[in-house]
């Protein structure tokens, strides 16, 4: 019988022998096939980017996770005790695990009980941090768990375990991190926090959203849960004297857009799109994007806008404005519209006919190759081109008149004559070197009636191409974006792609030629009577589409007004618009409040070609002062291409249609009166309520 005591004693102990090896050997496959992940989770380091105005001050507007990563020196040591008694008081000494509190919680796990707590800041960083790590609750994945937190308690340092826990771990109140926990709850850099509110934060972990804004009980619990932590620091010898429970800063809203916000926030993040930047850095790589938009002149672009327009305005009537400063490229301010009204800006995305502010890249065209101001082209009305009849205003003939007389009166068939002498092709290369896009032109640019503004552009199109003048013939990459810096990278300040478009000469006598327009043409309204300025207006037919574009040296601005309907616009006791009246008043507003304190700059000399040549004495036939509304300060529009037909759910001004197989298309003109032989374009089915906005306009191109 004792013999077989022995056996039987002798069996159990080979049998626990191979358990325990069987044991030993399974853990050490399992430890072999368990190694530290070499990715993160995704939404473990993420840092939201936050956009700046110029200043690299002032938030327009914060994309992505609320965190931003601090190194563990930025947390004071009372805030690391805090954690650490609120956590895991062993943490120091441990190996990356509680064998006890492990132990309760895998028995949790069998038995169906809710999954306790237990798990070490190393087990806890593991599981939020590393990929491949999920959060259901099984024992595998606790196993997993275990092997990883020991292999990184072996292979890093505790401060740095640390380091990330804090950077990583979710506070309540959308903040990630304690840099943004420390800003959510007392409004201030994590470097700063004391040892109350850090130990208020320690507390917060375990319940962020029951502690996020205690009321009540909830106060309580909270109460009761803080003065828990300061407990255990004090018997951790962390803390030495009293503690105050801290005065907690009321919660801030979620982040929202208002204003021109969305509009800037949409072409930033296009922007850095074309620069190779993904969704996913602006979101998650914690970007530092500040941008060309002055805070100053956008709150000045929007008064401007609603200061001039009349109450009586209908609401189908959109106005866009873009300033662009010549030198940089830089869009400094814009106005868009009502954020509210579509998902389309009137001042980017918006495209409408450019009627005769198309007229100076044609003029430029020439003046860069071989003509001067002086020459001299046929102004006679009508002109025939190919199957085109193109006439002037009433009809009127100029007979042989020089450039400065042709854009000053804005005379088409002077402009028609010159681009057949030049070459339409050379049009559209400087018109496209001057920032307007390839595709914008290329259905337009054999069509007699290019250089009179029959394709479509934006306003920020626009003014970047009236800023190349301004700039000496050279033209800079319109751009939004200043620079980029990215978490703990190297700011990348962005360089604008500059193209010399027509000679620093040819861009110095277009701009004079367009300085008499504001002296004595149709763009008298807009002068400004401390500085020079030179511009152009236009008015499509029907005055579907006006504009005014004009300069300083030192800003390019334009103007215009549409509908999102394609039809006229009008404003009740202010009768149909032209570019000389409503947006050449826009653009003096702003302009007024753009330049003020800046110095007085003048533009280039003209060419001296020679004594006594008649272009250089403009006929005044305006009042000396402008008034603040005098229709003939732009005469009505009459012929514009016709439209082609299209559906009305788009945006863009519809396409023209080329004379040589459509008939005479319409054409924009400063006309005194309008003509009866316009095209009927009534066949579109455009909504037509004036005062609603149901309809929709045609979607920007581009």
């Amino acid at each position: 019988m004792h013999v077989r005591k022995k056996r039987i004693i002798r069996r159990l102990l080979i049998v626990l022998g191979a358990g325990i090896l069987a044991s030993i050997g399974l853990f050490a496959i399992a430890w072999a096939m368990t190694p530290i992940p070499d990715s993160t989770q995704k939404d473990a380091t993420a840092q939201g980017s936050v956009i700046y105005y110029r200043d690299g001050k002032s938030v327009i507007a914060r994309k992505g996770i609320d965190r931003k990563i601090v190194p563990l020196s930025k947390v004071p040591q009372p805030v690391r005790d805090a954690v650490i008694a609120a956590e895991n008081r062993s943490f120091y000494e441990d190996g990356g695990v509680s064998l006890k509190g492990t132990a309760r919680a895998v028995w949790s796990t069998v038995s169906g009980q809710q999954l306790q707590g237990g798990s070490t800041i190393t087990q806890q960083l593991v599981r939020n941090y590393y990929s491949g790590l999920s959060q259901e609750r099984s024992v595998t994945r606790k196993f997993k768990e275990i092997m990883i937190s020991i292999k990184v308690d072996q292979s890093r340092s505790k401060d740095w375990v640390l380091e990330q826990y804090l950077n990583t771990i979710y506070f309540g109140r959308g903040a990630n991190g304690i840099e943004a926990a420390a800003q959510a709850y007392f409004g201030k850099h994590a470097d700063k926090l004391t040892l109350s509110e850090g130990a208020y934060l320690a507390a917060v972990i375990q319940q962020p959203s029951r502690f996020a804004d205690p009321e009540g009980a909830d106060l309580d619990a909270a109460k009761a849960r803080w003065q828990a932590v300061v407990d255990a620091m004090r018997q951790m010898g962390t803390l030495d004297g009293e503690a105050t429970f801290p005065a907690l800063k009321s919660p801030k809203k979620p982040f929202e857009l208002k204003g021109q916000a969305q509009y800037m926030l949409d072409q930033v993040t296009a922007e850095l799109n074309r620069r190779g930047y993904t969704d996913e850095d602006i979101s998650g790589g914690g970007l530092k994007v500040v941008t060309t938009f002055d805070k100053k002149l956008m709150t000045a672009a929007e008064k401007a806008v609603k200061d001039v327009l009349p109450e009586s305005t209908p609401k189908k009537v959109r106005t866009g404005l873009a300033a662009v400063d010549p030198a940089t490229g830089e869009v400094v301010a814009f106005y868009g519209g009502k954020p509210d009204r579509s998902d389309y800006d009137n001042a980017f995305s918006a495209k409408v006919m450019a009627g005769s502010t198309f007229k100076p890249y044609t003029l430029a065209t020439a003046l860069d190759n071989g003509f001067d101001l002086s020459s001299r082209v046929n102004g006679n009305s009508p002109m025939h081109v190919a199957s085109a009849s193109i006439p002037n205003d009433s009809d009127r003939s100029y007979g042989r008149i020089n450039l400065v007389r042709a854009t000053q009166n804005s005379v088409n068939t002077a402009f028609v004559d010159l681009g057949q002498k030049v070459g339409l092709d050379k049009v559209a290369t400087t018109a496209e070197k001057a920032g307007i896009p390839e595709a914008q032109l290329q259905q337009h640019e054999t069509a007699a009636t290019f250089p009179l503004g029959v394709a479509s552009v934006s306003a920020v199109q626009n003014a970047s191409g009236f800023a190349t003048f301004a700039n000496e013939g050279v033209h800079m990459e319109a751009h939004v974006v200043k620079s980029v810096t990215p978490a703990g990278g190297q700011k990348n300040v962005i360089e604008p792609a500059a193209t010399e478009v027509v000679s620093k000469q040819a861009a110095a006598d277009t701009t004079y030629a367009m300085e008499q327009v504001v002296k004595y043409g149709t763009g008298t309204a807009a002068r400004l009577y401390d500085r020079p300025v030179a511009g152009k207006t236009g008015t499509t037919d029907k005055s579907k589409a006006v504009w005014f574009n004009g300069f300083t040296p030192q800003l390019a601005v334009a103007v215009d007004m549409f509908r999102d309907d394609n039809k006229q616009v009008e404003i009740p006791g202010y009768g149909v618009q032209f570019g000389g009246q409503l947006p050449a008043q826009v653009w003096r507003a702003f302009m007024s409040e753009a330049m003020a304190g800046k110095p007085v700059e003048e533009f280039p000399e003209p060419s001296d070609i020679g004594y006594g040549s008649d272009w250089r004495q403009p006929v005044d036939t305006r009042q000396d002062e402008p008034q603040e509304r005098r229709p003939s300060d732009e005469p009505t529009p009459w012929f514009t291409p016709t439209p082609e037909e299209s559906d009305p759910t788009a945006t863009e001004a519809p396409p023209t249609r080329d004379e040589e197989t459509q008939g005479p298309p319409e054409n924009d003109n400063d006309s005194e009166s309008p003509r009866t032989d316009i095209p009927d374009d009534s066949t579109q089915n455009f909504d037509q309520d004036d005062d609603s906005n149901n309809g929709r306009a045609r979607s920007p191109s581009g």
